[in-house]
């Protein structure tokens, strides 16, 4: 089960659902100041160790999943480069691939194209004692699409519109779901995307998209700000990473995850995200300039 009351919604009434589905709208608490705020336990772990502890977590959780026959979904989101790859592929590092799926969809058919949008994702959707990571998700059409004029603006509108409703069915149904939204910084895109272009190795995750980001940089951010300020709701909140730091980033979010979910034997010393690379998103935390211009 997650710890939070989410998990713990039955059936509830009209004014419920439209509460729980709908934006959070009132000023939440002051985000914490990056210039003056520090946390040496989270900013001072040793990489690999903390890593191995963590994965042990993971661990433990899957088989606290598997017993109870709980559901999963991670949504990973972000910019091209973000690193939602690598964070995903620690996570499930030593999960049991029987129990564990991700889950990245290519470009849709022309026959996807013609159903209904949400269509394509359900048949992925985690099933009894399944941890699923989605590396990204339906909110490609909250960002690529809306930027790069890949659906009409109806389209666009209607997906804002019906997707809370869409995740708190999920949650209602019984879903535990989590989304992460990889926030990060120009320069530090730029920089990964020219390693890119002249590492071999990771060629294979150069695509016709990359040339634009930096480009369609503006767009983007806001694509980004109308997503979370229509998406983020009571039932489907975004926690926002900063993901300058790869390492520090995919720590980070472990441990925020770790914090939220339910499994016996957690080791609670270990799970100390730092503040300011792992929040919940609100418009101040944006005003504040935590998240990316």
């Amino acid at each position: 089960m997650i710890a939070n009351d989410t998990a713990r919604l039955g059936y509830p009434g009209r004014s419920s659902v439209e509460a729980l589905s709908s934006p959070i709208t009132s000023k939440p608490p002051s985000a914490p100041n990056m210039k003056n705020h520090s946390n040496d336990q989270a900013k001072g772990l040793p990489y690999a160790k903390t890593l191995h502890a963590l994965q042990i977590e993971l661990v433990k959780f899957q088989k606290h999943l598997i017993a109870h026959g709980d559901r999963i979904l991670i949504i990973l989101e972000g910019r091209d480069s973000a690193g939602k790859d690598g964070t995903i592929k620690r996570i499930i590092e030593h999960l049991s691939p029987r129990d564990t799926r991700v889950v990245a969809l290519n470009k849709p058919s022309d026959r996807e194209t013609s159903a209904w949008y949400f269509q394509r994702y359900v048949p992925h959707l985690p099933l009894a004692e399944e941890f699923v990571l989605f590396n990204r998700s339906w909110y490609n059409r909250a960002g690529v699409e809306r930027v790069m004029g890949f659906c009409r603006k109806a389209q666009y509108e209607e997906f804002m519109e019906t997707v809370p409703v869409f995740e708190q069915m999920l949650v209602r149904s019984g879903v535990q779901l989590f989304k992460y939204y990889l926030d990060l910084g120009k320069d530090e895109q730029k920089k990964r995307l020219q390693d890119r272009r002249t590492d071999p190795l990771k060629q294979w995750k150069m695509s016709p998209i990359d040339a634009a980001a930096q480009k369609h940089w503006k767009d983007y951010s806001v694509a980004r700000n109308a997503m979370f300020a229509r998406t983020h709701t009571a039932a489907a909140p975004w926690t926002v990473v900063r993901a300058d730091d790869k390492k520090r980033t995919r720590l980070n979010l472990m441990m925020d995850l770790l914090i939220r979910l339910d499994y016996k034997d957690k080791d609670q010393s270990l799970l100390r995200p730092d503040p300011d690379l792992v929040f919940a998103y609100s418009e101040q935390a944006l005003q504040d300039g935590l998240i990316a211009p």
